[in-house]
């Protein structure tokens, strides 16, 4: 799902798109549509983000907190928030406005691959010996 991009096409019309990776975090920017997974955690928005002209946003979405061992399904109060980004690298949370919680901040590098931790729902599988 992700677009990977140089760091000039980060925005185009305040849109932000790509892919930002950080250790165990990551954000993919599409045109209509957002992914964000911080830890064994993911959520999604509706819509394109759209920076304000100081290149912050604040997003409405779903996100879900419990998706390992058990998921039990998304939260639709949740809001992405960019806290400051500056070139190629942002810094992110995610508030869920239900309960409070806070997720991050991350650091997020544009174009970087996200170094995702042991949860097993973010790892890439492993690649299969054929015998």
């Amino acid at each position: 799902m992700g677009v990977a991009g140089a760091p000039s096409l980060a925005l185009i019309n305040g849109q932000l798109l790509g892919t930002w990776g950080g250790n165990n975090a990551v954000l993919m920017a599409l045109d209509t549509t957002a992914h964000v997974h911080i830890g064994c955690t993911a959520g999604d928005t509706k819509q394109a983000i759209v920076t304000d002209d100081q290149g912050r946003f604040d997003v409405p979405g779903m996100y879900n907190i419990t998706l390992h061992p058990v998921a039990r399904g998304p939260r639709p109060s949740g809001a992405v928030r960019r806290l400051d980004r500056r070139g190629g690298v942002m810094t992110l949370s995610v508030t869920l406005t239900d309960t409070a919680v806070t997720l991050g901040p991350v650091t997020l590098v544009l174009g970087q691959e996200p170094r995702m931790g042991p949860c097993p729902i973010c790892r890439k599988p492993a690649p299969r010996r054929v015998r």
